[in-house]
């Protein structure tokens, strides 16, 4: 069977390929299986279950609502969450070391969460085995793809040898540096562009303190801003912290600066001072760690010969500065299941289109927290430590508590809901409006006008999320 025949297939019992078995296509893996698809997982790591996978490039992940609905669906939130670290805010630490606390949501109901990348990966994966119509093959890597023929190309590293292949469905789940998307962006009317941020960031490390105490807040995601850098750090499960410095690659606050083990701990003496007794073994970690890039991928579209799909980072790459970049793959995987649900109750498979309405609900959204998590990432290093976006924040955080259900803030829109991306960026404009509005020459928080605040509030948000899903509205409620 070649790729151009598979949208005329009559049933759904065609085995699907997976390319990569990180956590989203562990994830999918496990949705087609309960789909009733047997699924041929390929993965060019070793099994991270039974062998150590070296670290240094993984930044932990925040498991959010989209996340936590996806893995709802398969009936693994529960078991997930057991080794996830509630984060209910930011903790900023000024340059003077003093510490101030900025919540994420309306109240400590609203929370993300904290979980080792290794841990869910692993968790994922024995998931998909468990469902006896998942294989994972690991050590192979896949190198070419010919749509002519319909063959896909794997290197088989334990053996030294190529395999052939011709799926009869193919689905790229194979991150930024995607095979799969690369091959498909050599087809005519197929274009990516791939922005790479001029930031590195270096993965360093906070051990837990005696019988597993946490040295710094447990439930806040650390930030010490520093206008054009910072450090972040995230709480793990036994007591340890994942630290990461987020760093320009050139210029005379650098990596290319810290060339020396003194130059090291002199920048973060002077920087990140109340760490310097806190990150275990700071210098040698800092030299034996790689330094990783960051960047935006936009391609378009993401589907090809009649049977072959991009998702999650294959398709879609974003800088990791909302926490959304596995929630959004998360999310494809839900959206996805959503498009075969529909086909599946029908009498004809056809994956042409179901690929392609899959591509249609989630290409703008994609884009959108793209631009999102860019722009979140000026936030972070810089104005959480503003005065005038501290004042901000606080009136923000009295809006939510003196209308709920009529007012959220835009991060609450992107992370403690499911409204579409797109929708949460535009009505990011209308907040930036009215808290634009009620902050000028505003003296305190506490003397915001509430009356003005109703009257935009109705006159401007109400109408705006009127207009979309009411459901999704009103999970926020």
């Amino acid at each position: 069977m070649t790729f151009g025949d598979v949208s005329n297939q009559s049933d759904n019992s065609p085995k699907i390929t997976l390319i990569g078995a990180g956590p989203v296509g562990s994830l999918l893996s496990v949705y087609l299986a309960q789909h009733g698809f047997q699924v041929e997982l390929i993965e060019r790591r070793a099994d991270m279950r039974s062998e150590q996978i070296s670290a240094g490039r993984s930044i932990n992940l925040a498991v959010s609502t989209r996340g936590i609905h996806a893995l709802k669906q398969i009936g693994l939130a529960e078991a997930i969450l057991e080794q996830a670290v509630p984060m209910r805010g930011r903790m900023i630490h000024s340059l003077a070391g003093e510490l101030s606390f900025q919540a994420y949501g309306k109240d400590d109901s609203q929370y993300i969460n904290s979980i080792s990348r290794g841990g869910l990966n692993k968790a994922l994966m024995t998931a998909a085995e468990s469902t006896q119509k998942v294989r994972i093959s690991f050590h192979q890597r896949a190198t070419a793809v010919d749509f002519g023929s319909g063959q896909l190309e794997i290197f088989d590293e334990e053996n030294d040898e190529t395999l052939k292949l011709t799926p009869s469905v193919l689905i790229g789940t194979d991150g930024s540096a995607s095979a799969i998307r690369h091959a498909m962006m050599k087809l005519p009317r197929h274009q990516s562009k791939e922005k790479f941020l001029d930031y590195g960031y270096k993965e360093l490390h906070i051990p837990p303190g005696p019988k597993g105490k946490f040295l710094l807040e447990k439930n806040a995601l650390h930030i010490w801003p520093r206008g054009s850098f910072m450090l972040i750090a995230l709480p793990n499960f036994e007591g340890s912290y994942t630290c990461t410095l987020f760093l320009p690659f050139e210029g005379p606050i650098s990596f290319e600066q810290l060339t020396s083990p003194d130059r090291v701990s002199a920048f973060f003496t002077e920087y990140f001072a109340d760490t310097v007794h806190l990150i275990e073994n700071l210098t040698d970690t800092f030299f034996s760690n790689p330094t990783g890039h960051m960047s935006t991928i936009k391609c378009q579209p993401w589907h090809a010969g009649g049977n072959t799909l991009l998702l999650g980072d294959a398709a879609h790459g974003i800088v990791p500065f909302f926490g959304q970049g596995m929630n959004c793959g998360f999310e494809d995987c839900s959206v996805l299941s959503q498009c075969l649900s529909a086909q599946l109750s029908g009498s004809r498979l056809n994956w042409s289109g179901l690929f392609q309405d899959f591509y249609e609900q989630r290409k703008e959204n994609t884009d959108a927290i793209a631009d999102l998590a860019l722009e979140n990432f000026i936030e972070m290093r810089d104005k959480v430590g503003n005065s005038q976006f501290i004042q901000q924040k606080a009136v923000e955080q009295i809006l939510q508590n003196a209308f709920p259900g009529r007012y959220f803030s835009r991060y609450s829109l992107v992370t403690f809901s499911r409204i579409p991306y797109k929708v949460a960026m535009e009505a990011g404009f209308i907040l930036d409006e009215i808290l634009a509005e009620l902050c000028a020459d505003l003296s305190s928080p506490d003397r915001v006008d509430l009356k003005l605040a109703e009257r935009l509030i109705n006159a401007k948000l109400t109408p705006f999320l009127n207009q979309h899903d009411q459901e999704l509205v009103s999970e926020l409620r």
